[in-house]
């Protein structure tokens, strides 16, 4: 039996360094590390991934494999479901690092299976729905810079010049989206706490900044 770290690296403020510690840190320790860089999680399925259909390979009845959180596999709904259960079903217990969650096919009664199912769907679901208003706020922020660019033929004051990047924006929806503190989100980006708490409360304003000092 064997124990597995599967991280997926989507963005340049993430690092399976980060993720590593992270896990360490909540006292796993692993056979084998296996990492996805800039692949995206919605678009690519785990199967599809070079390093995810290696995992699939790899993985035997008995292992362990253990993610940051549920969207590290993806975010996408179904191909998340997919993917645990089929790990499931092979006799695999997936964990996620923050909150401790445990998945596994040992459920006997169907009650049991049920509920377990239903937060394998939540957090799943949960997954897509933060990518999809990322890609909202960005194109809303976009869309509102041009449009205020147009109005002023070039000649609107911008701004001061935005201390954050694109990535940024999407890596503190997220990790707000999961309950995460802003000081955990500062530490984790780099970014000031200030900073964190503009971004986290207006993020199309936020990509508004960027459009306007592209």
């Amino acid at each position: 039996m064997a124990t597995f770290l599967y991280a997926r690296v989507s963005t340049t403020e993430q690092t399976l360094d980060h993720q590593r510690t992270q896990a360490e840190a909540a006292g796993f320790t692993f056979d084998h590390v296996i990492a996805d860089h800039g692949v995206s999680g919605v678009a690519v399925k785990m199967k599809d991934r070079p390093e995810g259909k290696r995992l699939f390979d790899m993985l035997r009845s008995g292992d362990t494999l253990v993610v940051r959180w549920i969207d590290r596999l993806g975010r996408n709904y179904e191909d998340v479901t997919d993917t645990i259960r089929d790990f499931m079903r092979r006799g695999v217990t997936v964990r996620t690092v923050i909150n401790g969650m445990v998945f596994d096919g040992q459920a006997t009664d169907p009650m049991s299976a049920a509920v377990r199912d239903a937060l394998i769907g939540f957090m799943a679901a949960m997954g897509q729905s933060q990518a999809e208003a990322t890609k909202e706020a960005q194109r809303a922020g976009i869309a509102a810079a041009k449009a205020k660019q147009g109005e002023d033929a070039g000649t609107a004051y911008k701004g001061r010049k935005p201390s954050y990047t694109a990535e940024n924006v999407a890596t503190v929806a997220d990790m707000a989206g999961k309950g995460m503190g802003v000081a955990e989100i500062a530490r984790t980006t780099g970014l000031s706490r200030q900073t964190v708490y503009r971004i986290k409360d207006d993020p199309a304003a936020a990509q508004a900044a960027l459009a306007a000092w592209a």
